[in-house]
């Protein structure tokens, strides 16, 4: 083990109220909104092809310039009640949202700088407006902070001078003030979930990092707080230099998720985050970004297949200009809340099918209480009662072909969406087929009543290819 002062904090899962409450939410909305919502990706009519939060730094835009756009977040279509109620008929359980992002506006009139909604028409808070209309919901509220500032002159990506450092300690000094007044204005959040975290001058000051979450804990006890703040002694990020998680979850799965087969996951807490359009997490106006728009089946399935390996999936939607959801990003809200409405119970309070193995056809969930506590490698004591099986592509020959653990039988098969009782026909001690569901363009979700599984009878033929003891 090498010794570390700002390594992780602890081992294993928390397992206190706050956290078994952000754990069974399996579901969260990402609100990625700013100024940079007002160009949409395109600056003096040039259309970047990069992420639309990106455009001060991928057009060259001056702080100057990037900072007149104050003049113009009127909030015209802003209504925070809309974001909340779409997000709960989406079947979210929590929002992220940002409070400052890399360009360094800030969404709440803080103290600490002029750039921020106090600059604007209105003034008003929006932040607050924001956690509130959620709070209504009923939805936890999370806070998005960019440690990653291109507005402050005393941020650096490197520290390479005398100078370097002290205009990064007045900067780290400034995040600190700017995060503790966080804590102190809106006292009702979650958790905090940190990005703009990867450049060496952050992972040179593991200490900031970890002296930051501990002050947070304090103000807000209980709060949750993701990996991708930290960075440990030697500058290691996530997991520390002996291989511990930092934080309370893992966030590095960006736009991506872990193999379906892949149950070492299992082993800790995470979160995916996962954009609409693959391009942009902000509101991107242009032919190149709808490209990568993504369907409510393809979320669908990315929900499913995070639930399964125990992850919860944040997904981002991203604001227009004038503060207005666009109206794709509602459409696709409510077909995907149309299948949550039904088949919810397959991810709300569930996650892995502990010793069910990824089948190919699709996922695996169980109510949490029936999952093993630290993966699925050791299957519950008692096999009796539920498994959802997600299915999400169905096999040429029509048919679901279902491996059983060792020790589970299976007693009968219903769709979840009716009730209706499915025949399937056993072609071994551990394994079932039956026909996959009638295809209708989203995934179906059967339960799996199990049971103990009583001794073999009959002669079964050896397989070759496996050793026998």
């Amino acid at each position: 083990m090498i010794p570390l002062r700002y390594g992780a904090d602890g081992t294993g899962r928390r397992e206190d109220p706050t956290m078994r409450a952000f754990r069974a939410d399996r579901f969260g909305q990402f609100v990625h909104w700013g100024l940079y919502a007002l160009p949409a990706g395109t600056w003096k009519g040039r259309t970047i092809e990069f992420a639309a939060e990106f455009l001060m730094q991928s057009a060259g835009v001056s702080r100057e310039e990037w900072s007149a756009l104050a003049a113009d977040f009127t909030l015209d279509g802003f209504d925070p009640a809309a974001w909340a109620r779409t997000a709960k008929r989406m079947g979210a359980r929590y929002v992220t949202v940002t409070t400052k992002h890399h360009d360094g506006f800030c969404l709440w009139p803080s103290a600490y700088t002029d750039f921020s909604v106090a600059a604007t028409p209105s003034g008003r808070d929006v932040l607050g407006e924001i956690l509130d209309a959620y709070r209504a919901e009923g939805l936890a509220t999370h806070l998005y902070y960019s440690v990653l500032d291109w507005h402050h002159p005393d941020w650096r990506a490197t520290v390479d001078s005398d100078a370097d450092r002290e205009a990064f300690e007045r900067y780290l000094r400034f995040a600190t003030d700017q995060l503790l007044e966080l804590a102190e204005r809106y006292p009702q959040v979650r958790g905090f979930w940190f990005d703009g975290t990867w450049d060496a001058s952050v992972k040179a000051n593991g200490r900031w990092t970890h002296e930051i979450e501990r002050l947070l804990k304090e103000r807000i006890p209980g709060a949750i707080v993701n990996s991708r703040l930290r960075a440990d002694d030697h500058g290691a990020r996530h997991f520390d230099s002996n291989g511990a998680l930092m934080g309370d979850y893992e966030s590095g799965y960006e736009r991506r998720l872990p193999a379906p087969w892949d149950l070492s996951v299992t082993a800790h807490d995470w979160e995916a985050c996962a954009t609409l359009t693959q391009a942009s997490w902000g509101f991107h106006d242009s032919v190149w970004a709808e490209r990568g728009r993504k369907t409510p089946a393809q979320i669908v399935e990315q929900l499913a297949q995070t639930v399964s390996l125990g992850g919860n999936l944040l997904l981002n939607f991203g604001p227009r200009g004038d503060g207005s959801l666009a109206p794709v990003e509602v459409a696709l809200a409510e077909e995907v809340g149309a299948w949550m409405a039904v088949n919810g119970p397959a991810v709300h309070g569930s996650g892995p099918a502990a010793g069910w193995d990824y089948p190919g056809w699709g996922f695996y969930t169980a109510p949490l209480e029936h999952t093993a506590p630290q993966g699925p490698e050791t299957p519950d004591e008692d096999p009796t009662g539920i498994v959802h099986a997600i299915v999400v592509r169905i096999p040429v020959s029509g048919l679901l072909t279902i491996a059983l653990p060792a020790g589970v039988a299976l007693r009968a098969v219903r769709a979840l969406a009716d009730g209706t009782e499915l025949p399937f026909t056993p072609l071994d001690a551990h394994t079932v087929q039956l026909a996959a569901p009638a295809p209708t363009g989203m995934p179906a979700v059967l339960v799996l009543e199990t049971g103990p599984a009583g001794p073999a009878d009959g002669l079964s033929e050896p397989n070759p290819d496996v050793a026998l003891v």
